[in-house]
């Protein structure tokens, strides 16, 4: 595919990152050829290192079609970073909007330029104790079903054993393998008609997801959960445990908090009328 657009700054950073990337990691890529040579479109990838942003930014500079990641607007008024960030074309968003579709208008406006937006639709590191991909967020299914564009899956494995999530340190040897796949458009076309309510964006992002489950099935060889994981229904869960558990020991301290009151105050009585009985015999 011919390279277009990537501009010194994503030169400048794939020489810092490429050599370490290359050194660490062995690739098994695949499913290049579903990547867009031309035109506006999304790839939904799963998270599940804090290096894979890195990884797999690598795979897909290597299409000639780079992309551009969606990240928190403060990062693009920091220093060198700021600079970075900016230079590389990456997209800010601002989550202080009250509008849903505004927080994304700048990845509207990419696509329809003609760029490639990468997401995270899990929003976060995966959760899931397996590592399988966790319900996603609706961002990815807002811009995809605004610009009816092309949403490229992308399942990889392989960061997550050379950085775990939430690991402090990396697994350096023995050298780990990166796995990408990416897969053909996922078919929304029958969204496009509907009108966008949360229903309707949630069941979009249920297909988008689901397409990136069965790619990291085909790279790992196992059946994923049929049930992903859902973080929200996990903190409830956790929340009625919590509960059930404390109940129980504030019922049983109630009692002897409310029992003695009568007896101070009884004793206070007493004392006080034994001080007065005093001063009258002095």
């Amino acid at each position: 595919m011919p390279r277009r657009r990537i501009g010194f700054w994503y030169r400048f950073a794939a020489v810092l990152c490429k050599p370490p990337l290359v050194a660490l990691i062995k690739r098994d890529w695949r499913g290049m050829e579903h990547i867009p040579a031309e035109g506006g479109f999304i790839t939904a990838v799963n998270h599940n290192s804090h290096i894979d942003p890195f990884a797999y930014a690598h795979y897909q500079y290597n299409t000639g079609r780079v992309p551009r990641f969606l990240a928190k607007s403060g990062l693009f008024r920091k220093g060198f970073v700021g600079a970075a960030m900016r230079g590389t074309g990456q997209i800010p968003v601002y989550r202080e909007s009250t509008d849903a579709l505004s927080a994304f208008r700048a990845a509207i406006d990419a696509v329809e330029r003609g760029e490639c937006v990468a997401f995270y639709p899990e929003g976060t590191l995966t959760r899931d104790p397996d590592g399988w991909p966790m319900t996603g967020k609706t961002g990815a299914a807002r811009v995809a079903l605004q610009t009816k564009c092309p949403v490229i899956p992308v399942a990889q494995w392989g960061a997550n054993e050379l950085l775990p999530p939430y690991a402090k340190k990396p697994n350096l040897l023995p050298r780990k393998t990166h796995h990408v796949l990416a897969g053909p458009p996922v078919d929304l076309s029958g969204f496009y008609d509907r009108e966008m309510t949360p229903d309707v964006l949630k069941e979009a992002t249920e297909v988008i997801m689901a397409a990136i489950t069965r790619l990291l099935e085909e790279i790992r060889g196992e059946r994923a959960p049929e049930t992903p994981y859902d973080p929200r229904r996990e903190r409830i869960e956790q929340r009625r445990r919590t509960q059930a558990q404390t109940e129980p020991q504030v019922r049983g301290q109630a009692q002897p908090q409310t029992e003695p009151q009568p007896q101070v105050r009884g004793q206070a009585r007493t004392q006080g009328k034994a001080r007065q009985e005093e001063g009258q015999s002095k």
